[in-house]
This record gives C-alpha cells, structure tokens and sequence, in this order.
C-alpha cells in the first residue's frame, strides 16, 4: 500500500493494555484477574488544550491523528510539524509549522455524541457532511461470512479483559488493521489516523465495530470514504438516516451467518444458499 511522502515526527508511546488485579467471585475465592486499563489523554495543538480522551492508550499517537482529522480540525498532514506523547503527564502534544489558530474557532461549536466514554463532534461537521457521496461496491454475501470468520481471531483486550470495543479496516476478507479501546469513537479514530499517515484510500475498503451505529460512527466512516460499514451491534434511526443520504452500505447484527442490511442491499450479491427451512417458509409467504 502507498505511504505518503510526508510523514510527522512521532512518538510510539505504548502502556499496557491490561491491568492485573485481585477479584473475590460468588464462592469468595480470590481470583487473579486482567482489566482493561483506561487512561487521560489530553491533547494539546500548539500550546492549546483541545480535548481529554479516555482511552486504553495502545496507540494514542494514531488516535490524536484520527481525531484532529475526523474533527476537521486539520485537514493536511503536511501541516503537523510532530505528535509527542507523554504519559508521565498523560499529554499528546501536536506541533504545526504555521501555528494557525483559525481551527480554535471549530471548538466554539460543540456536539456531545452517544459514544461510548461520550464522544463529541466540533463545528459544523453536520452541515458538511451533506456534501459527501460515496460509491459503494458489490459485496458477495459469501464474503461477509468470511470476513466475519476471520474476525473472529482478534479482539485480543476484549477476549482477556472485556470491556472494550474493537473496530477494523478490511478490504475484501482481510483485516487490514484492527484497534481497540475503551469507547468505539476512540477506535475508529485510531484507524483514521493509521489511514492519514499511511495514505490508505477507504474507497474499496469495509469498516467494521462491535459497537452501535449511531450517527458518530456513520459520520467518521462517510469521512474516512468507506463505502461499507458492519457492526455486530444495533443501529439508530439517525445513523440510519446518514447513511441513506451519503451513500454508505448499512449492516447491523453481523454475526455468524446472520445479518441485517439496513441501506444498500441492492449492492449485495446473495450468492449463498439459505437454509432448507428458511426457503420453505419464504416459499409459503
């Protein structure tokens, strides 16, 4: 895959994701545990403070990344001088060359989201996302499946600890990248950010979660221009409604065999044969 030929100075803090702890259960044994660790980030652009994330901080550099750009805040990676981050002070601290302060004006409009942790969206991002059109590809129904299936083998925090969400970058059946955090918001930012640095076009790819799909998420993914989202999780009617105006292929409850397309199943192959009961009973409606 391409890189781009600017890439900023940045750190590679990485903390434990895991924390050991001591649990007493129903019978009053003690039991050594694993937790999900959960982290202040507060990222500071040019000398100001912009937001506090609580996050597993597994990759905090991605993430500033991510958010800055999902926000809006800065639209050119070229413009980011470096991304230093210190968890002795819990701080990501981004430099820019110019040190333009016309973004602080974004700060002034804010949106507390339902993400999980309470996500929040600045300025007018809901104005501007009417503007994006995307052209979803053909999907064969058989892919999902497997793509499903290969998921399967990661989610490594929440298979030890729980309490987290996870969220991935697929192109075909094949996770490109996968992150976790404590809130979904925090993971899709980290693989926007991946994606920034990495000059990864989300034109032919598919992003999946484990969380809901709110309007936050629909409105990242649309950002990011991925035609295709699933999630294992629910669905609102204004992520709904999002997706159905920009053009995003809309699957809830993915899981197993099992899925619901919500917006676009015109794009969907159905190339796998249902089930012996399942055909009789659509036979008989």
């Amino acid at each position: 895959m391409p890189s781009s030929a600017y890439r900023p100075a940045i750190t590679e803090a990485r903390p434990e994701a895991v924390q050991p702890v001591t649990a007493v259960d129903e019978y009053q044994n003690s039991r050594e545990l694993q937790i999900a660790a959960e982290r202040p980030l507060t990222i500071y652009l040019d000398r100001t403070e912009v937001v506090t994330l609580m996050t597993l901080g597994t990759q905090p550099e991605l993430l500033t990344l991510g958010y800055l750009k999902n926000q809006g805040i800065i639209k050119d990676l070229e413009a980011i001088k470096s991304v230093q981050v210190d968890w002795d002070v819990n701080a990501a601290v981004v430099t820019t060359f110019a040190e333009d302060t016309t973004w602080q004006d974004k700060l002034k409009n804010r949106t507390v989201t339902t993400g999980c942790g309470q996500g929040t969206i600045f300025g007018n991002i809901m104005e501007e996302i009417g503007n994006i059109k995307l052209k979803p590809f053909r999907l064969k129904q058989s892919a999902i499946y497997e793509l499903i299936k290969n998921l399967g083998r990661f989610n490594e925090v929440y298979k030890s600890a729980g309490a987290v969400h996870g969220c991935a970058l697929c192109e075909n059946t094949e996770i490109i990248t996968f992150m976790e955090d404590v809130g979904r918001h925090n993971a899709v930012d980290a693989i926007a950010g991946h994606m920034w640095l990495e000059n990864i076009s989300g034109a032919d790819k598919l992003f999946y979660t484990t969380g809901r799909l709110t309007s936050e998420m629909v409105i990242k993914v649309s950002q990011m221009g991925i035609p295709i989202l699933l999630s294992r999780s629910g669905i609102t009617q204004m992520g709904l409604d999002i997706a159905k105006d920009v053009g995003v292929v809309l699957f809830s409850r993915a899981n197993g065999k099992h899925f619901l397309v919500y917006n676009g199943a015109e794009h969907v192959d159905f190339d796998t044969d249902l089930p012996a009961k399942l055909s009789v009973a659509n036979k008989v409606s």
